[in-house]
């Protein structure tokens, strides 16, 4: 539907919402690539395959080594997300674009470049639970879980951590956890976690109550784990930066870089 310049602006002039009993929706199909295919990319570039047969690969960390985690997650198990028949719809438009196609690998692949055009692939962590942001602090390792923030004692050079986790706090999840993911970033000098969670809903369906401390970045103290809202009405924030001349932090909301 076209706009106009008067749904813009301190007092817009909204239009009305169409309705109809089936939503109109158009979801690619998930295809694999074969073994030869490849983006396309700008002209003077070429694009090579670094690794393959992952599963389901949702965020990238390089460490100062120039080894490179990958944090291969689905959704975790969330019993009251969409209910019903909406709740069928949700899960039949899903696996068409791809998700649930495959158990979830809940782990971290760690990659090395052992020469020019050969890639190592080691099980850095497993048995997590839907694990994306990721962080690395001194000789501390940080994973966000879908429900909490893990820290594990790291060494350059690791190519897996054996050693117990331990919980530095838990982030709101639930049965419902809509928003899933958990960015992560640390602070230019270490004092500090931030962690993006995303809303339990679109449009607060699921009741204010479910929305506590959600569509947030949370600011977290790396020692004991305590932790203030630091900014909200972000929906579902993932990806974190720091700006490196203002030192101003941007987070990628979703549908936009705020």
């Amino acid at each position: 539907m076209p706009t106009t310049n008067a749904e813009y602006g301190p007092s817009p002039e909204l239009v009305a919402p169409t309705k109809s009993i089936l939503p109109t929706i158009r979801v690619a199909k998930a295809k694999g690539w074969n073994d030869d295919a490849k983006p396309q990319s700008a002209e003077g570039t070429t694009v090579t395959a670094y690794a393959r047969k992952l599963q389901h690969p949702r965020w990238l960390y390089v460490l100062p080594n120039g080894d490179v985690l990958v944090a291969e997650s689905e959704a975790p198990a969330k019993p009251d997300d969409s209910k019903g028949v909406s709740g069928k719809v949700h899960k039949l438009v899903m696996k068409r674009a791809g998700s649930a196609a495959h158990p979830n690998a809940n782990r971290i692949t760690l990659l090395r470049e052992s020469k020019p055009g050969s890639v190592e692939m080691h099980v850095f962590l497993q048995d997590l639970n839907s694990p994306i942001g990721m962080a690395l602090v001194g000789n501390t390792f940080y994973v966000a879980n879908s429900d909490a923030v893990l820290s594990f004692p790291y060494r350059s050079g690791d190519t897996e951590l054996r050693s117990e986790a331990t919980q530095l706090t838990a982030l709101p999840a639930g049965t419902i956890n809509h928003h899933w993911t958990k960015s992560l970033l640390a602070s230019p000098d270490g004092r500090h976690l931030y962690v993006g969670v995303g809303s339990n809903s679109n449009a607060a369906e699921n009741g204010l109550d479910k929305e506590e401390n959600r569509a947030a970045i949370l600011e977290m103290d790396r020692e004991s784990g305590k932790w203030r809202v630091f900014a909200s009405g972000l929906r579902n924030p993932n990806g974190m930066g720091w700006e490196p001349e203002t030192g101003v932090l941007w987070i990628g909301r979703g549908n936009r870089l705020q």
